[in-house]
């Protein structure tokens, strides 16, 4: 991306964004990491809060205090106030004191490293996982061997501070001191399990997708599944965004995917969802591109990846690329 594309999209990091019909005060979303990899700082996590309410949790946590102080440095913290008796700086405060807990999709390194660094430092909450990812934390990095054990559960002594909490498919369920639900959603990662998480909060939703491969690849309805299970509050204006990963450009062969979209999927399954929502349906809807993969070559994707999706885009979808340190206002 060109200094002129960066600071552009820079610009309007904090905007209000407004869906016709749409009412509420939706969520704010922090981009704490915005890359796929392979640029370390700046790894899969996202900060996801009502925007009356700064209780918040993360969609992954690839990168969380490079990531923080790169949200401070653009001033998209600045809504959060630090009560000067604290003595923390506000990265130190938002991780340790707003961030209730982690949504974690699945345990590539990409999207829990930031996690499992900050551990030592951070306080005592859940990690939001399906139970196939709860194993691969514990049994991977959480071990005594990668890193202390800091969970509530494997290999002994069990430090407790985070609770390995599992989600059951389908089923919503409160995350813990917030005004916020999730439910979960199992997708298919090139052979393992990945998950989608729908959070919502007075009325209002917002969904995630860890990283997936498009449902004619991975041979699964994976995908389908979720945009089923979201398409009445898409039909209700009631989705205020979407967060999908590309990690690749178009030209990239299916073969070579290892369970990631690209934009000419993510059309597809756009597509997909439309016409389950009744046709006509998303409109103005925000779709943010995460998980692009940094490119060690002179130019990267991402001006190439905002042409193949402006190019292919009938459903009128608003779709967004992420700087690291973005806050927008989902409404």
């Amino acid at each position: 991306m060109t200094r002129s594309l960066l600071v552009a999209a820079a610009l309007i990091a904090s905007l209000s964004l407004t869906n016709p019909g749409r009412a509420g005060d939706g969520f704010d979303i922090v981009a704490l990491g915005a890359l796929g990899g392979i640029q370390d700082g700046n790894l899969s996590a996202w900060l996801v809060y009502p925007h009356d309410d700064t209780r918040a949790v993360t969609f992954d946590a690839g990168t969380l205090v490079n990531g923080l102080r790169a949200a401070e440095e653009k001033g998209t913290l600045d809504s959060i106030k630090v009560p000067v008796e604290s003595g923390l700086s506000r990265a130190g405060y938002v991780l340790t004191d707003r961030i209730k807990g982690y949504l974690v999709s699945h345990a590539h390194l990409d999207h829990v490293a930031g996690l499992v660094i900050a551990s030592p430092d951070d306080s005592k909450k859940p990690i939001y996982v399906l139970p196939s990812v709860a194993a691969a934390l514990s049994e991977t990095y959480f071990n005594w061997q990668a890193w202390p054990n800091f969970t509530d559960r494997g290999k002994a002594p069990q430090l407790k501070k985070y609770a390995l909490t599992e989600l059951t498919p389908g089923v919503a369920v409160p995350l813990q001191d917030t005004k916020m639900t999730v439910t979960a959603f199992p997708l298919s990662h090139g052979g393992i399990e990945s998950t989608a998480f729908l959070v919502a909060s007075d009325g209002d939703a917002i969904l995630y997708f860890g990283d997936t491969g498009p449902d004619p690849v991975e041979k699964t309805t994976k995908m389908r599944d979720v945009w089923t299970a979201v398409a009445d509050k898409v039909r209700q204006r009631k989705l205020k965004a979407i967060l999908i990963e590309a990690s690749y450009t178009s030209d990239r062969p299916d073969a070579q995917l290892f369970g990631h979209l690209t934009p000419k999927w993510i059309m597809q399954s756009l597509h997909e969802l439309d016409a389950l929502a009744g046709g006509n349906a998303l409109k103005d809807l925000p779709v943010v591109i995460a998980h692009i993969k940094y490119a060690l070559t002179r130019e990267q994707p991402q001006a190439r990846m905002r042409e193949e999706l402006t190019a292919a885009n009938d459903l009128g979808v608003r779709f967004l690329i992420p700087v690291q340190g973005m806050r927008w206002h989902f409404r």
